[in-house]
C-alpha cells in the first residue's frame, strides 16, 4: 500500500506559458495515480517545500498530469523556475472531487476566475468526455485583462463541443478586445438555464466566489446547487493537522468543493 505522506517522483514533460504568471506543467508521474475531476494533489519541490494544487487535464488520462500554477508565493515561484526534465513529487490524490453524480441530468453552469479555471478544465473534460452526462454546459470566465485568461489556445473547441457555449470577459476595456467587459458576476444576469433545476460551479479567488454564489442564488439557484472550489490551506491532505477547516468540515478531506448550503453560515469562509 503506497504511503500517502511520501511523494511520488514526477519528471517535467513540458512547461507552458499560459499567461505572465501562469504556467501548466505536464508531469510524468513514477506511477500512475488516479484521480477525480476536482481532487487535488501536493507538489513538492525539493528543498523548498509542497503546496496543494488541482490538476487541470483530464481524469481519464492519470498517467500524464497537467497542473496549472500562478506563481504567488516560495513554491509556486520555485515551480516556475522548473524547466522540462526536471525532477518533483507528487502526493494524492485528496478530496471528494466535484458531484458528478447530482450534476447528471442537469443543466451545469461553470464560472471561473483567473487561475481558477485550471481545476475547472479537468471538469470539463469529464463532461465532454462523457457526452450525455449532463443536459448543457454554459461556461463564463472572467480574468482582469486579455494577457491573463487562460487556456485561450482551446476557447474554439471548447465552444463547438454539442450543448455547450463559452463566454469570456475581461475586468476593464483592453485595447484589442471585443469581447465582453465587467466582471463575470454579469455574465450571469440573466443566464438561459432553468436555474430552479441548474447547478453551477465555481472556482477562483474567495471575494469572486462569495459574490458569484449570492448572485446565483439571486437568479434562482439553490444555495445546494451552488458548488464552490475553496484551495487553501490544506497542508497534510488527510485532515490531520487541522489548518482547512471550514465551519466543521475539513476542505482536504470533505472538499475543496462545498456546497453554499455548506459554507454560507461560516462567517470566515468566503473571505
Amino acid at each position: 500500500m503506497r504511503n500517502d505522506f511520501l511523494p511520488v517522483p514526477a519528471r517535467v514533460e513540458e512547461v507552458i506559458v499560459e499567461t505572465p504568471t501562469i504556467r501548466t506543467f505536464v508531469l510524468r508521474p513514477a506511477e500512475v495515480l488516479p484521480f477525480r475531476a476536482g481532487q487535488f494533489v501536493q507538489l513538492y519541490v525539493p528543498g523548498v517545500g509542497e503546496a496543494p494544487f488541482t490538476p487541470s487535464s483530464s481524469p481519464s488520462r492519470p498517467e500524464r498530469l497537467e497542473v496549472t500554477v500562478l506563481a504567488a508565493g516560495r513554491v509556486t515561484a520555485a515551480l516556475h523556475a522548473l524547466e522540462a526534465g526536471a525532477e518533483i513529487g507528487v502526493r494524492g490524490p485528496f478530496g471528494r472531487g466535484y458531484p458528478l453524480q447530482e450534476l447528471a441530468g442537469h443543466e451545469v453552469v461553470v464560472v471561473g476566475g483567473g487561475v481558477g479555471l485550471a481545476p475547472l478544465r479537468s471538469l470539463l473534460y469529464t463532461l465532454f468526455e462523457r457526452p450525455g452526462l449532463v443536459r448543457r454546459v454554459s461556461i463564463k470566465y472572467g480574468a482582469r485583462a486579455p494577457q491573463e485568461l487562460c487556456f485561450r489556445r482551446q476557447y474554439a473547441a471548447w465552444a463547438a463541443q454539442p450543448g455547450v457555449d463559452f463566454t469570456p470577459t475581461i475586468d476593464r476595456p483592453a485595447a484589442g478586445w471585443e469581447g465582453r467587459v465587467g466582471l463575470v458576476t454579469a455574465l450571469l444576469d440573466g443566464l438561459d438555464v432553468d436555474a430552479a433545476d441548474a447547478f453551477a460551479v465555481s472556482c477562483g479567488p474567495e471575494i469572486m466566489l462569495r459574490f458569484v454564489a449570492h448572485k446565483l442564488v439571486d437568479v434562482g439557484f439553490a444555495a445546494e446547487h451552488v458548488y464552490l472550489s475553496m484551495n487553501r490551506n490544506m497542508t497534510c491532505g488527510m485532515g490531520i493537522c487541522g489548518r482547512c477547516n471550514v465551519g466543521d468540515r475539513y476542505l482536504c478531506k470533505d472538499g475543496p468543493d462545498l456546497s453554499f448550503a455548506e459554507v454560507r453560515a461560516v462567517p470566515y469562509a468566503l473571505g
